[in-house]
């Protein structure tokens, strides 16, 4: 190999994709809520939601929180139909990671109205727990939501983390 060849294959790296993480807040820790319970992150989750799409499009967002369930951010993991969105754990710690988070709460909403977890439910609350307990990222609950302000249900609560 020509020392030309040599220098080439050495700089052959720039044409990979260059990858960044960033965190950035604007919010001082002080200032930041903490979730005490369901109730509060629901409360904070329906905020976030568009009140126009939360009867029409499922979504699944997460809350992202520091040791002492303080909100470092909410962040939109997915958007579907009217039945349905796909929830990738991969991206649900991507985002975890990216956002420096120890705690995450998931959500999702029910445009039907009904708070009842499906079965499919169930098993990516189990997926997610599983994967975070390997990347010692707490999954603390999956609150399914509906338009419905009083209305919603927590896995926590229902003691089925």
């Amino acid at each position: 190999m020509t020392h030309t060849n040599q220098i080439q294959q050495a700089f052959n790296f720039l044409q990979a994709a260059e990858v960044k993480l960033a965190h950035v807040t604007k919010v001082k820790p002080s200032e930041r809520p903490t979730i005490k319970n369901s109730k509060d992150a629901q409360r904070i989750l329906l905020q976030s939601w568009d009140p126009h799409n939360i009867e029409y499009v499922e979504t699944c967002k997460m809350l992202l929180l520091n040791r002492a369930n303080k909100v470092l951010g909410i962040t939109t993991i997915s958007e579907g139909g009217l039945s349905g969105t796909v929830t990738d754990v991969r991206l649900i710690f991507q985002h975890a990671i990216k956002g420096n988070a120890s705690v995450i709460i998931v959500a999702h909403n029910h445009p039907s109205g009904n708070s009842n977890p499906s079965e499919s439910d169930q098993k990516i609350t189990n997926k997610i727990k599983e994967a975070g307990n390997l990347l010692d990222i707490q999954l603390l609950d999956h609150i399914i939501l509906t338009s419905e302000r009083e209305i919603y249900r927590s896995f926590a609560d229902e003691g089925q983390l």
